[in-house]
């Protein structure tokens, strides 16, 4: 499902900060990122990009709707996850890694509220305050006036960026 997402980039007081990089990624529909496959090439990079804030501290994209996925069960992680009687499953989510020179970096991810992996993460990564709302639209206009003929979803997320120490 196409996915619409609309960000902003602020500092503690809420005041926009321009000219952040984002480093966006996330996982096909099978759950695989575009490095997991053995003969990838920077070349063929797919579901990552890198976006610069504007002057209102904002950066937008298409993508697709991320899902849930196993993390490799093969090897002693998937013996350790056997063993507990862990799920190997992670929520969906979007990785985002923002910089900006005098703040500190972030790393993090935004997960589906909703989805049913959210409370067993395999990699115990989810926190409420990278949970997003993920809303579902019928076809219409998105929010960039881009006709979707089909269902498609859109994420409008706050990050915010604190002064390095």
């Amino acid at each position: 499902m196409p996915l619409y997402v609309s960000a902003r980039v602020l500092d503690p007081a809420g005041k926009p900060i321009s000219g952040a990089v984002a480093d966006v990624w996330q996982a096909d529909a099978a759950g695989f990122y575009d490095v997991q496959d053995p003969n990838w090439q920077i070349d063929e990079a797919r579901l990552r990009a890198i976006f610069e804030t504007d002057e209102k501290g904002s950066f937008s994209f298409w993508s697709i709707m991320p899902t849930s996925y196993p993390i490799p069960t093969d090897g002693p992680v998937g013996e350790m996850m056997k063993a507990t009687l862990r799920s190997p499953m992670r929520p969906a989510h979007i990785h985002f890694m923002i910089k900006k020179a005098g703040f500190d970096d972030l790393v993090t991810h935004v997960f589906v509220d909703g989805d049913e992996y959210l409370d067993s993460d395999a990699v115990f990564g989810v926190r409420g305050s990278c949970i997003g709302q993920y809303v579902s639209h019928s076809a219409g206009r998105a929010p960039d006036r881009t006709y979707v003929d089909s269902t498609f979803s859109t994420l409008d997320y706050r990050f915010s960026l604190w002064p390095a120490r």
